[in-house]
């Protein structure tokens, strides 16, 4: 299922969210196969928020490796515990990071990122891989992005 996304022209962050959500459910739904649920993801979520850099890495031997994105040029391989993805794997949870030059570690993939998000993927209580969202914007990350973000985070490792 190829369709257009409906994506509000005009509206908050939330109401966002709230008409893309069930439409990447709908997406990825009766997808099985994880790379393309993540291509279109990153592309849904790139294409409604216009995010700087929005994509995943999968936990690959021992450390993250880059995965489907949009966005600028990435770094392809991040260690357990380093850089914001890293921290997020290890801890198992979230990270908002409203400066990422106030990030202890941050990894600088490229200059223009300002703020970030990663979220863990989770499954069967394990960090399989995260979704990493970065805003060319200070402090352009809060609770919504994080309630729904997890929210579809949870959709990939479910029909994945």
């Amino acid at each position: 299922m190829a369709e257009d996304l409906f994506i509000p022209k005009s509206g908050n962050k939330e109401e966002i969210y709230k008409a893309l959500t069930p439409q990447i459910e709908a997406l990825i739904g009766n997808e099985t196969d994880l790379t393309a649920n993540l291509a279109n993801v990153a592309a849904a979520l790139h294409e409604a928020f216009g995010f700087f850099w929005v994509g995943f890495y999968l936990v690959k031997d021992g450390e993250l490796v880059l995965a489907p994105f949009q966005g600028p040029v990435a770094c392809t391989r991040i260690k357990r515990g380093r850089g914001v993805c890293g921290a997020a794997w290890e801890a198992g949870h979230t990270i908002i990071v409203p400066d990422v030059e106030q990030f202890p570690g941050h990894i600088a993939c490229n200059s223009a990122s300002k703020s970030e998000i990663v979220v863990p993927l989770m499954s069967d209580g394990t960090v399989v891989g995260v979704l990493d969202v970065d805003s060319d914007k200070l402090n352009d990350f809060d609770e919504v992005d994080r309630e729904y973000l997890e929210t579809i985070c949870r959709m990939i490792t479910t029909s994945a």
